[in-house]
């Protein structure tokens, strides 16, 4: 202990990774030093002032029961806290360390500390027996090795037993073999020939050494018992054995198989196995023999985790009279299973945590272990579900739990953070911890009121201090973030609104500080703030509107002139006077507003009066019936005036009514009060005004529909007079063109060069004048001018796109024999041919059947405004129809597209076919329809 307090060393060691937690100290002590003894400058090792270590909050995180170290935040050290006993607590182990977590705050900084214990040579070998006997023949050969018991030293490394040594004798001599990282053995080596006659017993003493300075040693005493007699010694095959095991190997598993041969017979041939104790350790614990065959299996469990490897050794000792023995080396290692589970643990550092916390703040630290070996303790850990956090690993096994995502206690105020660690053993294993994280408030929400504008009614004349609302605010918050405050909030305005209302600050009761009069303010407006405790505190603002409710507190009042000081009240009617004739008006108001102000007019003396009535409304006095004879001269009055208040108030004016015989009297006589007619009110007029601009806005459209029908005639196509069309002697023919143009086409079996051609409604105002001659040419010769152009009408005039060829157009229509169409003077238009177009509301329509060509017979042709089936088109005298120009002769139906003034008319043509051109391709076909029947072939279509 005494040299423990006095030789302290310390080593620090900085490992700078990548990450900013993954910075590692190394620190190194003695066992058993005293508490107090400073194990290195943490400051010094951080880089920080010490003056740091304090204000950034050092904490030092250990996984152990007992707080080993401490830091000392005035020096900045670290020293040790509590005795440390390496054998305790690392047994069985070379190096001995603890791992230490130290984490400091703003900014967050985290370092895995690993301070070594150094081992003290504060414990001797020792023997676990007191006195071992040894049988040896006197007749065992020089050279022989007999082996001795193991010494045990509680301390490893180079404290632990390094050698042993023999006390002098002339028999033996000692033989030291060391195995490496496993213990030293000794073995008695024979020097010389026993004879037990001489001396029966030899006695020795064996003394083991441990490595330190100054040594520490144990001592055996060791009996060497002189057999007689047996010649040979059982051997092995081999000096080592070495055998593996799986940990989870079931009990009676075979381990090995061991063997030894005597060169002798009978029962000193005959060898029996058994296991040889040394030390604290009996192989028979864990594994039995079988002493016949030497079969070695399992006893009990293994467990790779506890001890990893065992060495004995195995006697094979034969049955003779002075039996010998000899003794084998036996490593039995035991294989690693992934039989645990990882082990996770949690150190909690900040929780709850801020719900303003920033991403990558460190909640906690997390640390899992396997106690596998291999890839069975390789682990990885990670968290399951969808948090606001995840580990960030520090180091090896270490990690951190950090934010990773926006917190809001509001929304939710903790989280249930599951924590899943796998190993990589095969199949793996896996073990889950749930950590629940707590979300403290910041003072992130506003009071914030139920309603944007709050509307207040109050009646006039309440009494003061009186409750008229009480205002509320919730906040989201807790505690005291969540405690609203009130406050009156006027801006320039609060002087005025402070006399008249007052706030509670803490429950919200908005109490009035005078009687309101509705007539003097009948609406004020200020706002309310209402502000939380939190810090900094927040708040908000509403609107309040106080609307006076009207009382009935205010009587009629008359008007002048019966209410001017020091006039006479009194009115003259001639005697006269009609019923309903207007005596006077009484006009009144009333300061109240609504049905408070709503007036009455009332008789109230003389009562049972039948001479005069008063509008209740309107407060005009007009007589009931003619005067009479009997009816007095003079008519004293009294008028009631009343609101609709509850209750009702009223006022009274007294009128004196005269009858007197003229009219002259009544001016000259008495006060006479005028009656002011009603002036005309700006409404009256903007009605007559709009009135009277709707009237004048209709007859003017109303006329200008009858100017633009009266405009139109019937007379609309008179103007245009029909095509010119001229005959030649060669038997062409020629007709004005304007910018429209016609496809005309003529089938193979035309009889007769005569043609019906159809144009557009109405003729075209300049044409040019197209002839067409015998040999099918279709070309413009003339221009025919024209002063004014009509207008070009929509039909659409169809053909089928297979009859154009260039310029020139196949004969392709079919000739309708059976149908006339005569178009003259006074002549009925009927027996229309049919056919179809996309133009038939138009008019007229033409169209090839399905499947028409060249070739084709088959056309057909409807001309008429209704289709089939219309009445027929009766045409004036002297009128060509406006859609047909005719030319006598034998009718033919003609294709026609027409083309209203386009880019491509000089593209078009009319082709005409003539009777003999007709015939000769009939007769031409024929032959060559003989010809494909005698089975000729031409060549030529």
């Amino acid at each position: 202990m005494g040299v423990g307090r006095n030789t302290i060393s310390w080593t620090l060691f900085i490992l700078c990774l990548c990450d900013w937690t993954a910075a590692q100290i190394s620190f190194s002590v003695t066992e058993e030093a005293d508490k107090g003894t400073v194990v290195g400058s943490l400051a010094k090792a951080l880089n920080v002032n010490v003056r740091d270590l304090e204000t950034r909050n050092l904490n030092i995180v250990s996984g152990y029961s007992k707080k080993y170290f401490d830091a000392d935040l005035k020096t900045g050290d670290l020293y040790v806290n509590e005795r440390i006993d390496r054998e305790e607590l690392c047994p069985n182990t070379v190096k001995c360390t603890i791992n230490l977590e130290l984490i400091l705050t703003d900014p967050m900084v985290h370092h895995r500390i690993e301070v070594v214990i150094v081992d003290l040579n504060d414990n001797a070998p020792i023997f676990v027996e007191k006195l071992h006997s040894l049988n040896i023949s006197e007749l065992s050969p020089t050279g022989e090795h007999f082996l001795l018991p193991l010494a045990i030293d509680a301390d490893t490394g180079r404290h632990s037993v390094k050698t042993y040594r023999l006390s002098p004798n002339e028999y033996f001599s000692l033989d030291v073999q060391s195995s490496g990282d496993h213990s030293v053995s000794a073995e008695l080596v024979l020097l010389k020939a026993l004879d037990r006659e001489k001396q029966a017993v030899v006695k020795l003493n064996l003394t083991a050494v441990d490595g330190g300075n100054p040594a520490k040693t144990g001592s055996l005493n060791i009996n060497v018992n002189v057999l007689d007699a047996n010649d040979n010694t059982p051997s092995f095959n081999k000096t080592l054995y070495k055998a593996r095991v799986d940990e989870d190997a079931p009990t009676g598993s075979v381990v090995i198989q061991l063997s030894a041969t005597d060169s002798d017979e009978g029962d000193n041939a005959r060898v029996v196995y058994s296991f040889v104790k040394r030390g604290n350790f009996n192989p028979a614990d864990v594994f039995s023999i079988n002493g016949e065959s030497g079969e070695i299996t399992v006893k009990n469990n293994l467990d790779y985790e506890a001890e990893s490897a065992y060495e004995f050794h195995v006697q094979a000792r034969d049955q003779g009279s002075s039996p010998r023995s000899t003794n084998v080396k036996l490593l039995v290692e035991v294989v690693d299973v992934n039989d645990n589970a990882p082990v996770i643990a949690v150190t909690s550092l900040m929780n709850p945590v801020k719900e303003d916390a920033e991403i990558g703040s460190v909640v906690a630290l997390v640390t899992v272990t396997d106690r596998d070996d291999g890839k069975n303790g390789q682990t990885k850990c990670k968290i399951s579900g969808s948090v606001p956090f995840k580990l960030k690993s520090n180091y090896k096994n270490y990690y951190s739990l950090v934010v990773d995502g926006h917190l809001d206690r509001e929304t939710l105020s903790s989280y249930n953070v599951m924590i899943t660690a796998v190993d990589e053993g095969n199949p793996p294993l896996s073990s889950t911890d749930v950590i629940t994280v707590h979300v403290s408030d910041v003072n992130d929400n506003p009071p914030r009121f139920l309603e944007h504008v709050i509307n207040i009614y109050v009646k006039e004349n309440s009494p003061v201090g009186v409750l008229i609302h009480t205002m509320t605010a919730v906040d989201p918050d807790v505690g005291e973030n969540a405690r609203v405050t009130y406050s009156l909030d006027g801006g320039s305005t609060l002087m005025s609104v402070a006399s008249v209302v007052n706030i509670n600050s803490e429950t919200g009761d908005i109490i009035s500080l005078q009687s309101f009069n509705y007539e003097e303010m009948k609406t004020f407006q200020f706002k309310v703030q209402a502000t939380d405790s939190g810090v900094p505190p927040l708040s908000s603002n509403v609107t309040v509107n106080v609307l006076v409710l009207d009382e009935n507190d205010n009587s009629p009042a008359i008007l002048p002139p019966y209410s001017e000081h020091g006039s006479v009240n009194s009115e003259s009617i001639p005697y006269s006077a009609e019923a309903g004739y207007f005596v006077a008006k009484i006009r009144a108001v009333d300061a109240d507003s609504g049905y408070n102000a709503l007036l009455s007019y009332h008789l109230s003396e003389p009562k049972g009066n039948n001479l005069f009535r008063i509008g209740t409304s309107t407060g005009e006095i007009r007589t009931k019936r003619r005067m009479s004879d009997n009816d007095l001269k003079s008519h004293p009055l009294v008028v009631l005036v009343c609101d609709n208040g509850e209750p009702s108030l009223s006022a009274t004016v007294s009128i004196e009514v005269v009858v007197v015989e003229n009219t002259a009297a009544i001016q000259t006589q008495f006060r006479h009060v005028p009656i002011k007619e009603e002036s005309f009110s700006d409404l009256n007029l903007y009605l007559l005004i709009a009135i009277v601009s709707v009237s004048v806005i209709f007859l003017l459209s109303l006329i200008t529909l009858m100017a633009v029908k009266c405009h139109r005639t019937d007379g609309t196509f008179s103007r245009y007079s029909a095509p010119m069309i001229t005959t030649h002697p060669d038997g062409s023919w020629s007709y004005s063109k304007s910018t429209q143009q016609y496809d005309v086409c003529f089938s193979s079996d035309t009889l007769k060069s005569d043609v019906v051609v159809f144009p557009a409604p109405f003729p075209p105002a300049d044409g040019d004048l197209i002839s067409i001659n015998g040999g099918d040419t279709f070309t413009r010769t003339q221009t025919l001018p024209s002063t004014e152009k009509p207008k070009v009408p929509s039909a659409d005039w169809r053909y089928s796109a297979s009859l154009r060829a260039g310029g020139v157009m196949q004969s392709s229509v079919h000739m309708e024999e059976s149908s006339v169409m005569q178009g003259a003077q006074g002549v009925l238009v009927q027996n229309w041919p049919t056919a179809s177009s996309a133009a038939d509301a138009e008019g007229g329509e033409v169209s090839p059947p399905m499947g028409a060509g060249v070739d084709s017979n088959s056309w057909h042709f409807r001309y008429g405004p209704g289709g089939p089936g219309a009445p027929p088109q009766h045409l004036k005298p002297g009128e060509v129809p406006p859609e047909a120009f005719i030319i006598p002769g034998s009718p033919a139906i003609i294709s026609i597209r027409q083309n209203q003034g386009g880019e491509d008319d000089k593209s078009d043509f009319i082709t005409f076919g003539k009777k003999e051109e007709a015939k000769k391709k009939k007769k031409k076909k024929k032959e060559k329809k003989d010809k494909k029947d005698k089975g000729k072939d031409d060549g030529d279509e």
